[in-house]
């Protein structure tokens, strides 16, 4: 099979690779790069596990190829936080106990920070529908919620 070259920006850092054209960007983010914090939960872009930012917006990276991405701007949970610790999302999260096992976190993270981006005080009823394409297995969404409202809150102060 023909190989593919494709160069983008990851965590800040360019990034240029040959791929298998059917590389997904999750397998290319775990498998080449090694960021493994980006979840396959579903390979069918149910579960929100793979959830990245393209170019400042959310996307689920199992439903992207790596070809697509020429110029663009990744960014993982790996590349959230700053030189001073955890970003103000990831700290609500473990202040709230927005997690349980930890496979949808990154995911539900990133989405929570595309929330607070767009809603300067989101309400319970706004983060609940925002996070319909992120899925927990594990938790009633409470403490999440909490997180993410949290985190907006962190975000505007």
């Amino acid at each position: 099979m023909d190989k593919a070259s494709v160069s983008f920006a990851v965590n800040g850092r360019e990034v240029t690779a040959t791929v298998d054209p059917r590389t997904l960007l999750v397998h290319f983010l775990r498998e080449e790069l090694k960021l493994t914090g980006t979840h396959v939960g579903c390979d069918t872009s149910q579960c929100g596990a793979c959830t990245v930012h393209l170019d400042g917006k959310p996307a689920k990276s199992c439903a992207l190829l790596a070809v697509q991405l020429e110029g663009a701007r990744v960014t993982t949970i790996e590349g959230i936080a700053g030189p001073g610790g955890l970003h103000p999302m990831q700290a609500a999260f473990k202040e709230h106990h927005g997690l349980q096992c930890g496979f949808c976190t990154p995911g539900m993270v990133m989405m929570g920070i595309d929330i607070a981006s767009r809603h300067e005080a989101p309400d319970e009823a706004t983060i609940r529908r925002e996070l319909e394409g992120n899925l927990c297995r594990c938790t009633g969404y409470h403490n999440i919620v909490e997180a993410i409202a949290a985190g907006a809150r962190a975000a505007r102060d």
